[in-house]
């Protein structure tokens, strides 16, 4: 049977596609920049499609027995009827909502079958698009009035700084986005950055920068007055972040890669010093679902470890009064009560406040958690 133009990319990219190797999105984008002659809806259309294969990828091998190149799962998936298969019976539960059982089990031991099954089908749907406005430049209403007549976009529920838009868009096209006036940012990662309650004068560590996202929302409590450093093992995401703080306004923000000489000289001197650990985006399997097809318990294991090394490599840094907040996008207890409750048993450290937790929910937050941690006095 002949291809249509958006099958054959469809295909074309799926073949192309190593689980181990390039995150989806990563892979997806250079496909598109790779062959500029598919245009803006085709692009929509391809990487949607591509898209539900992944997240539903289990339920439709089920139906591809032997045969499980991707244009069998294509045409299956093409077959498929979602909404009867989550109701039979006849297929096991973690097939129907298409999360490995690898996976599944430690989600339906720690949450009940309901609500694992409730969790794993949530993150077969689409995430919403959320942005998080810099009041250091603009507000909320203003951004909102000036999209009422363009856009269909709400406050966030739980984030005063967040909107939600009904629609996908390419936000760097917007003179708002240009401008500073605002950066993509799930509500729930907006939280936990609130976390960090900076205030002016204060000296902050964003140990696990990245690209910068959580800094450059809490930078505005400090009022430009005392100073971020960011600090990542990875060069990009760090030129990335200095790129973010320029277009935001950020100017008492340093980049310190773990080289750097200079952070032998922040030691014992920070106020506040988050740490955003990497881990196993179990709560982001929505905007990342080739992650749960890489989980596996030995993963897991990894994972905790290099919390945990984090945590030990970070504590030097912070002052006598300071405090840790210890954040994942991870649902799993491994990852974020029962580390917490190693770094209090170990270190000598107690909570501040209550934890933030988050689950997936549809049209709603991704699934995080933080914790606010102190030395027992």
């Amino acid at each position: 049977m002949k291809k249509t133009f958006r099958e054959y990319h469809i295909l074309r990219a799926l073949n192309a596609y190593d689980f181990h190797n390039a995150p989806l999105d990563v892979h997806l984008s250079k496909y598109f920049r790779e062959n500029r002659a598919i245009g803006s809806k085709d692009r929509k259309e391809i990487g949607e499609a591509i898209y539900a294969m992944i997240r539903w990828l289990a339920l439709i091998d089920h139906f591809c027995e032997e045969q499980r190149d991707w244009e069998s799962r294509y045409h299956a998936y093409r077959k498929l009827s979602i909404k009867k298969c989550l109701t039979n019976s006849s297929i096991p539960p973690h097939i129907r909502v298409s999360c490995p059982k690898i996976l599944f089990t430690p989600l339906r031991s720690h949450f009940g079958e309901e609500k694992a099954l409730e969790l794993c089908q949530v993150n077969n749907t689409r995430a919403p698009t959320t942005i998080r406005v810099n009041v250091l430049k603009t507000n909320r209403q203003t951004l909102l009035s000036s999209w009422k007549d363009s856009f269909s976009a709400t406050p966030t529920k739980h984030s005063v700084w967040g909107v939600q838009f009904e629609d996908r868009h390419n936000f760097s096209t917007f003179e708002s986005f240009k401008q500073g006036h605002f950066e993509v940012q799930d509500e729930a990662s907006q939280l936990i950055a609130n976390l960090v309650e900076a205030k002016p004068g204060d000296q902050v560590l964003d140990y696990c920068a990245g690209a910068g996202g959580k800094t450059l929302a809490f930078a505005h409590k400090l009022q430009g007055r005392g100073q971020i450093y960011l600090h990542d093992i990875r060069a990009l995401p760090l030129t990335k972040a200095k790129r973010r703080l320029k277009r935001a306004g950020i100017e008492n923000a340093q980049i310190l890669q773990s080289h750097s000489s200079n952070l032998e000289n922040l030691k014992g001197k920070m106020d506040w010093i988050l740490l955003d650990v990497p881990c196993s985006g179990s709560g982001t399997l929505r905007r990342n679902p080739d992650l749960k097809w890489k989980f596996t318990p030995e993963l897991l294991k990894r994972l905790i470890a290099e919390q945990r090394k984090i945590f030990t490599e970070a504590l030097p840094f912070l002052g006598p009064k300071g405090k840790i907040v210890y954040a994942t996008c991870s649902i799993l207890p491994e990852e974020n009560e029962e580390q917490c409750s190693h770094f209090q048993e170990t270190y000598g450290f107690d909570l501040c406040g209550k934890p933030f937790r988050s689950l997936p929910t549809e049209g709603g937050m991704d699934g995080f958690y933080g914790v606010t941690l102190t030395r027992s006095s």
